[in-house]
C-alpha cells in the first residue's frame, strides 16, 4: 500500500492514522469502525483506544481523590498530551510507531 492511497474514510492513510488520535479513544473507535481494510489505520485506531481509554479513566480516578489525586492528575494529563502529540506526528509521517505494551496489543487485534 502506498503512502498516498485513500482509505474508506476518503483520507490518505497517513492523515487517517493521525486523525485516529485527534480526540483520543473516541476518534480511535470511530476510525476502527469505519476503516475495515487498511491495517495501518486500524493499528493506530486500536492503539489510540488502548492508550487514551485507560488514560481517561486514570484522570477521572485521580480527580476523584482530593489534593494528592488532583496533583497526580496533572502528571497524567501532561503525559497523555505528550503521547498524543508524539503519536499523531509519527502516524502522519507514515510510521508504525508502537508503544511498548499498547502497540503489541494493538498489533494482535487488527
Amino acid at each position: 500500500m502506498t503512502d498516498n492511497e485513500k482509505t474508506s474514510s476518503g483520507f490518505d492513510q497517513n492523515v487517517a492514522a493521525a486523525l485516529c488520535y485527534s480526540v483520543g479513544w473516541m476518534s480511535g473507535l470511530l476510525f476502527y469502525v469505519i476503516e475495515p481494510q487498511n491495517r495501518f489505520v486500524r493499528f493506530h485506531a486500536m492503539q489510540a483506544m488502548l492508550v487514551f481509554g485507560p488514560a481517561s479513566v486514570a484522570i477521572l480516578l485521580c480527580l476523584s481523590i482530593p489534593l494528592l489525586g488532583w496533583i497526580l492528575s496533572i502528571f497524567v494529563l501532561y503525559g497523555s498530551a505528550v503521547l498524543w502529540l508524539l503519536l499523531m506526528f509519527k502516524a502522519y509521517q507514515g510510521k508504525l510507531f508502537k508503544l511498548p505494551i499498547a502497540g503489541d496489543m494493538a498489533e494482535q487485534r487488527i
